[in-house]
């Protein structure tokens, strides 16, 4: 797992403050690896998902610092999404 993957699972637990997440979400972090968030919070992991959200190190730690707009970054093509559109949407709360 890279330092990259691994400060964004702790980041992102942090954000949820011990609360999971209704579905399954990955983000692919490109070059670097995927981040699995579920109901038991966020890990490394590269499983199944209702949604997945690719996007550069730069563009998600921008989200992730609330630097960055998701959905700015989505209309933009910076972030992609693909399936579950409402999943993705639930998410962007977790990222502010």
């Amino acid at each position: 797992m890279s330092d990259v993957v691994a400060g964004a699972v702790e980041r992102l637990n942090a954000k949820m403050g011990g609360e999971g997440f209704d579905g399954t979400a990955k983000f692919v972090i490109e070059d670097e690896g995927a981040v699995m968030i579920d109901q038991s919070g966020a890990h490394a992991g590269d499983e199944p998902a209702d949604v997945t959200l690719t996007a550069s190190r730069e563009t998600f730690e921008g989200m992730l610092n609330g630097e960055e707009n998701a959905t700015a970054a989505y209309m933009s093509g910076r972030l992609k999404v693909d399936g579950d559109m409402g999943a993705a949407m639930r998410l962007s709360g977790l990222l502010s």
